[in-house]
């Protein structure tokens, strides 16, 4: 009978184990700014850390006629924008989509982005699944992810 109370309980905590190990997919901080005047495209930021290795490979959202990833850089003096298949998110490390580098593009804008309010956006993940996460609005000058102006110099969009 003992060895029976043994055995369950060794189960119990190799399972224990199991699960702390496993962890879950946390998505902190999603943002976007409010964009001037009656703007066509915005654009979200986020941060994510997942305890194992995974990648983000799609976004939606019911304000934009589509969602993409995408990522910025400076050639040349001209910060430019690309789309992106995927974001790979290392295990345990912070991958933070913020302004002038990755985040999550709103194309064709099927309502304003108003200071104040908030949006569903949907992230899919080739290992979590999809993750809904309410996105606040915040004024255009706010502070994104990381602590970066959401304001961004002139960009050019090549695909």
């Amino acid at each position: 009978m003992l060895s029976k109370s043994v055995f369950f309980v060794t189960c119990l905590l190799i399972a224990n184990g199991a699960m702390g190990q496993t962890g879950q997919l946390e998505i902190t901080a999603p943002c976007a700014r409010a964009p001037p005047g009656h703007a066509e495209n915005g654009a979200a930021y986020l941060t994510i850390v997942s305890p194992t290795a995974d990648r983000l490979t799609a976004a939606s959202s019911p304000v934009a006629k589509k969602v993409e990833l995408h990522t910025m850089s400076m050639e040349g003096g001209v910060m430019r924008m690309r789309p992106l298949a995927a974001i790979d998110i290392p295990a345990g490390q912070t991958v933070t989509l913020s302004p002038g580098g990755m985040h999550i593009m709103l194309l064709g804008l099927t309502q304003s982005l108003r200071e104040g309010q908030s949006f569903p956006l949907t992230l899919s993940f080739d290992h979590a699944g999809p993750h809904q996460v309410t996105v606040a609005i915040e004024k255009a000058g706010a502070m994104g992810p990381g602590g970066q102006a959401t304001e961004a110099p002139p960009m050019h969009m090549h695909h």
